[in-house]
């Protein structure tokens, strides 16, 4: 029984040492952006008081795209999961964006985004609105 004992605390331990034992994997909770303004320093608006109606996208825009002019009447935030991305206001403010970057975008301000990589870039966009609010409007 002692041998036993023994040699089980020799293979726990070996696999110990030797990076064989299995990992626990724990969720994590990493906060891309939290803020009251948008990337250019402007203030969000207050929500509207009827019913929400949030709207998530999935917008791909291939390489050496551009979007047309557009601007949104309600607030809205992403998170660039691939490629670059600059977005472009109508006064030339530019905001450059890579892989993993968040953004708070712009509330009623006209503006553009702009591929100028060799592959897509694939933004994520959540919009928070009033129901049947439309979420972009082009110029």
């Amino acid at each position: 029984m002692k041998k036993q004992l023994l040699l089980i605390s020799i293979l726990i331990t070996l696999v110990y040492v030797t990076g064989c034992a299995p990992t626990v994997k724990k969720t994590q909770v990493h906060q891309l952006v939290k803020s009251t303004k948008t990337w250019d320093g402007s203030t969000l608006p207050n929500y509207p008081k009827g019913t929400p109606e949030i709207t998530i996208l999935r917008i791909l825009i291939p390489p050496k795209t551009d979007l047309p002019m557009h601007y949104h009447p309600v607030i809205n935030a992403g998170v660039l999961l691939k490629g670059e991305l600059t977005v472009i206001t109508e006064t030339n403010e530019k905001l450059h964006l890579k892989a993993g970057d968040a953004l708070v975008e712009l509330v009623g301000k006209m503006h553009y985004g702009r591929n100028t990589g060799s592959t897509d870039a694939e933004i994520i966009v959540f919009y928070a609105a009033e129901k049947g609010e439309k979420i972009t409007v082009k110029k």
